[in-house]
This record gives structure tokens, sequence and C-alpha cells, in this order.
């Protein structure tokens, strides 16, 4: 064997030994760390839409529109439109109106909206109308809450229920029909001020307060653009300095919230509705050893009509039917788990699941164990 192919032997060796070593240092290195754009994690102070409301009429119905003798106020409002198209009806006459419906127009009006642009409207009615679908509404003024008209809207109202009903009482429904939307349907006629474009510090409000986030944040803007840009004001707020100019402002927030920052751990919390059944865990929540024993308890009350019927030759007896009961009550499915020392999430959706528990009996357990102080986490029911 020459040199030569000893030294291709050898280089071959440590290619692989070099391979092998690099595979193993990149299966060794830990897991990325989760980071989110601080334009997830916190909004700019001041800037925020607002809602607008407004009062109006939907016209064009096939007959499901409002009773006139139990909503007076939908043919008042329509009366007094005429009035301004210099239309007087008579005293003594009081329309029936089936075509009309008194509606509310709600808004969101977004921040920087500026006069021309168009948003979308929602329209419910307040009468007794079934159904305001393939209606129109018309010219509404929408007020905020100053009082100043700050859009118009007007348009076909689109509505995704739909209802229908027999003369024999027999009716259908499906979702809601008395209310839907108006794309598009209203056009903004006033632009609000905005405190952004004044000079000053640059407040980012943070969606979830939290201390460790807040200091991240202020960390990672001063780490990016020099020490003193940012500054933690509380667990809420981050206050960071801008420039004068409003166009190098908007710039200036721009790359700040393209930052990335990894948010603090999320709090450990059990939130439970009550109405629904719906209970969702958080992944820190812990359990200290404790032992659970739950069942149910079931009365079952059974009728059975019994028939009486009088002795032979008895004079003045009657055959009736004596309801006979059957009470029973049983305690079934008592079963008893018990949590370890720093039970996890995983464990206690396990253990509630083999006892087959539902969310009734899961949300019972909680509260149980939150008051036996077994439970730490913050227990928030809705």
């Amino acid at each position: 064997m020459n040199a030569r192919t000893v030294q291709r032997l050898l280089a071959c060796k440590l290619g692989g030994l070099l391979l092998a070593f690099m595979s193993l240092a990149m299966a060794t290195l830990p897991a990325p760390v989760h980071a989110d754009k601080i334009r997830d994690l916190a909004q700019v102070g001041g800037v925020r839409s607002n809602q607008l409301i407004g009062y109006g009429l939907v016209v064009g119905l096939d007959g499901s529109g409002d009773q006139t003798t139990q909503a007076p106020f939908t043919t008042q409002s329509l009366e007094n439109m005429l009035v301004q198209f210099g239309i007087t009806v008579p005293a003594n006459v009081r329309p029936q109106l089936k075509n009309a419906a008194a509606v509310t127009v709600t808004a969101q009006l977004p921040p920087f909206a500026k006069p021309g642009q168009t948003i979308d409207v929602t329209v419910a009615s307040i009468g007794n109308a079934k159904s305001i679908r393939g209606g129109e509404l018309l010219m509404t003024p929408l007020r905020g809450a100053d009082g100043n008209v700050y859009a118009m809207a007007q348009g076909s109202v689109v509505v995704g229920g739909i209802s229908a009903s027999g003369k024999s009482g027999s009716s259908v429904q499906v979702n809601i029909s008395a209310s839907g939307r108006v794309p598009n349907g209203a056009s903004v006629e006033r632009a609000v001020a905005s405190s952004f474009s004044n000079g000053g510090d640059l407040m980012l409000n943070l969606n979830t307060a939290d201390f460790t986030t807040a200091t991240r944040i202020a960390e990672a803007v001063n780490r990016t653009y020099g020490a003193g840009t940012a500054s933690a004001v509380d667990g809420g707020t981050v206050a960071v300095r801008g420039p004068l100019d409003p166009s190098q402002r908007v710039a200036w927030m721009g790359a700040i919230q393209g930052i990335d920052v990894t948010p603090g751990d999320a709090p450990a919390r059990v939130v439970v509705n009550s109405r629904t059944g719906t209970v969702v865990i958080g992944a820190e929540v812990r359990v200290t050893p404790a032992a659970v024993a739950h069942g149910s308890i079931q009365v079952t009350i059974t009728e059975t009509p019994q028939v009486s019927q009088p002795m032979p030759f008895s004079h003045g007896g009657q055959t009736v039917v004596v309801p006979q009961s059957d009470v029973q009550v049983s305690e079934d499915g008592a079963h008893m788990f018990k949590f370890g020392p720093g039970t996890n999430l995983d464990t206690i959706v396990r253990a509630v699941n083999q006892v087959g528990a539902s969310p009734t009996d899961l949300i019972s357990i909680l509260q149980a164990l939150k008051q036996a102080g077994a439970l730490h986490a913050e227990l928030v029911v809705i």
C-alpha cells in the first residue's frame, strides 16, 4: 500500500468522524426558544378603534317587519322621515306597516380612518320583526361617544340566518334572521384625532400584563438600538423614545414592532365555563399530593299505574287507577385517584379520563382541589 492510498484512507476516516461529531453536536443542541414579534405582544398607546352607534330603518321586507301595534316607534320614525320629504301623514291615520323594521346600527371605526373610506356595519332589530332578510337600510348617521357623527350608513342587509313558519303555527329557524351586516355599508365622514403624531415617548401597552415580558421587550429594543432607547414603565407598559417628525415616527415604530422577543411564561391558570362545561387547563398548572374520590348519586322514580276493581257483588264500587311509585337511590361511578407531588397537566387529564369523569365532574374536582389548597393555579370561573 503506497503513501497516497494511506492518505486517502485517513482522509475518509477523518471525514466520517467529523460528520458524526457534527451530527451528534446538532442533536444535542437545545431546541430554539419560541419568540414573537413585538407587534403580536403589545399595542401602540393611543392607537385604537372607536365604537359607533345609530338608529335607523330597514325597509323592503316581505311582510316580516315590525307590528306597529306593539312597536309604535317604527311608525313614528317613518312619519318623521316622510315629513323631511314634504309628506304629511294625517293625525287620524295610523299606518299599519309590515315591510319596515326599526334597527340599531353599530360599527367599529378603525384607527387612522380617513373621510371617504368605508367600514362594515352590523344591523339588529329592536322591535318584533321576524326577519330583516332582503331589507334595505336607509341612510343612518353613526355617532361616537361624544355625540358627533363620524360615518353615514346605508345599503342592502346581508342575513346569515333563515326562518319560516306556517299557518298552523309550525316554524323552523336556522341561526338568527333578525340581525345582519352591510359590508362596506358606512362611509367615514370625520377622522378621529390620534396622539400618535404628537411628540414624546411612544407607549407600548402589552396585550397581557407581565413583568418579565415588559422587561424583555425593553432589553430587546435597547440591544438593537442602544441603551436608553426603551424602558419598562410597569408590567403592562414599555416607553420607547421616538422622533418628532411624524413620518419618521411611523418608520421607527414599524421597525420596533418587527423585533423578536421571547415572552414570559404564561401564568398557571384554569379557566372554567360553567354554562358550556368547557375547561381549559394551562401548561404550568401543578397539583400537590392529593387523593380525590368522586361519585354520582342517581335517583330513579318509576311510576307504575295499578288498576283497582271492586269485589264481586259489591254495591257502589268503581274501577279506578291507583298510581304506585318505586323510588331507588344508587351511587355509581365512585372512583378514587391520587395525584403525586408536582403533577403536571398530562397526569391530571390522564387520571380524569381513566375514571370517566364528565366536564361537569371535572369542574367540581378542580374547585375542590382549589379549596383544599392542592391546586397551585388561579381558578377562573366565567
